[in-house]
């Protein structure tokens, strides 16, 4: 594999700021030195290294160090892993939306990510309590039916009237919601150690030089609710059967995602990107019009909000994207990464090349069951595509969990010599 040395890589806090530079340059639709690297991975640091997925959710330390390996041994222009999730957290607070490996009775083999479950925790017919009272209607019946151990939280009440002793704090103080915060506070302690792991690591990368691709998330208000709330096939009935209805709740969400951004405004980060996970806009999954009116518009008014807070939209398209191309045109020149899965991406060049920074669309399926010669080429052939002019970082289709070692050897090393400038 070869190992690129700049100059200035034996320091690593000026490799750590060439790396930002040359994300950022291809951002601002600038050609820098060479094409910034930056593939998501999953599990393939544990798939390498002697880990499994289930480290990540149980033994921060083996994950960690599986991690670290990989990062000593193939040096992206940024840092993209997955933060630890707690599977212990997940077992007290009965999460049903997910199965995942370590869990007791889990059918989840030990290397495999988690697996998701949809449920529908909301009916239609509540979607007025949902939007009028979206805290309430969170406390009191989407997080009991989402996590069945915390179900003394649908007790909570009060009612503003005579508030003039404690008495109104009663429903706060009932045995159901007594358990319930205990529980709570066990949760508490268990996020906790996996968010001091995950910050932990994430320092020790930084210190080797390679700064963070994000410093934020979030996520469509239309996935939200088919994700969380309604369930995909709920979604789609809800874009035929009552879209004013879906279109009011996903501009709530959009008001409250960049509520939560605040926090870019006065932190001294390093990188100021936000990471979307775009679910259900793909080709074929609404209309043009239902994707511009319930999926892209209230997405594109978190996303201007954050430009305005001097903030990058991190786009992560998934499944195919070529009919929406046109409409992720529609932002600020300079200011949006979009990634593609499944795009035809000379198009996505062509259309979007004046615009936004593209990525992605490198195979990884071919890194798990191509030959040396065959990812060499492809990777070629994306940079021949997408580099001319600048606007362009290399990343693969979707997030890698397994792949020939030597697959991602010749990744790297295609992209660190053939894109150079």
């Amino acid at each position: 594999m070869t190992n690129e040395t700049p100059s200035s890589s034996q320091n690593p806090q000026d490799l750590f700021r060439e790396r930002i530079k040359r994300v950022d340059d291809a951002i601002a639709l600038q050609e820098g030195d060479r094409v910034p690297f930056a593939p998501f991975n999953s599990a393939l640091p544990y798939f390498l290294y002697g880990g499994t997925f289930r480290d990540s959710m149980y033994d921060y330390e083996k994950a960690s160090q599986c991690i670290l390996r990989f990062y000593q041994d193939f040096q992206p222009d940024a840092d993209i892993h997955l933060a630890f999730t707690s599977g212990r957290s997940n077992e007290l607070a009965g999460s049903t939306m997910i199965d995942w490996p370590g869990r007791p009775g889990t059918r989840v083999p030990d290397f495999s990510t988690h697996q998701v479950i949809e449920h529908e925790y909301m009916s239609q017919d509540e979607y007025p309590e949902f939007i009028n009272d979206f805290m309430g209607f969170t406390l009191r019946k989407y997080i009991p039916r989402a996590f069945p151990n915390l179900k003394g939280l649908s007790g909570i009440h009060f009612v503003p009237s005579i508030v003039l002793s404690t008495t109104p704090l009663a429903s706060f103080y009932s045995p159901d919601v007594q358990e319930a915060f205990s529980i709570l506070a066990k949760i508490g302690e268990e996020d906790a150690k996996a968010a001091a792991a995950s910050n932990a690591l994430s320092a020790r990368i930084a210190a080797m030089g390679i700064p963070p691709m994000m410093t934020g998330v979030g996520e469509a208000p239309f996935d939200i609710i088919g994700d969380y709330y309604r369930g995909t096939l709920g979604a789609l009935t809800d874009q035929i059967e009552c879209p004013d209805m879906i279109e009011k709740a996903c501009d709530m969400l959009a008001d409250i995602q960049i509520a939560s951004y605040g926090y870019f405004k006065t932190a001294p980060l390093p990188v100021k990107r936000v990471f979307f996970p775009l679910h259900k806009g793909m080709d074929g999954f609404m209309s043009p019009k239902q994707y511009e009116k319930l999926y892209w518009n209230p997405l594109k008014k978190i996303m201007l909000a954050l430009i305005d807070m001097g903030v990058t939209p991190f786009i992560y398209t998934e499944g195919k994207y070529n009919s929406r191309l046109e409409q992720l045109a529609d932002v600020p020149a300079g200011k949006v990464i979009y990634h593609f899965e499944s795009v035809d991406m000379a198009q996505a060049k062509k259309v979007l090349g004046n615009t936004a920074c593209i990525s992605g669309n490198m195979s990884i399926y071919l890194l798990e069951h191509g030959t040396r010669q065959q990812v060499i080429d492809a990777c070629k052939s994306l940079i021949d595509t997408c580099a001319p002019g600048g606007g362009y970082i290399f990343d693969t289709n979707g997030s890698i969990d397994n792949a020939k070692r030597e697959n991602i050897e010749a990744m790297y090393d295609t992209v660190l010599t053939y894109g150079k400038k």
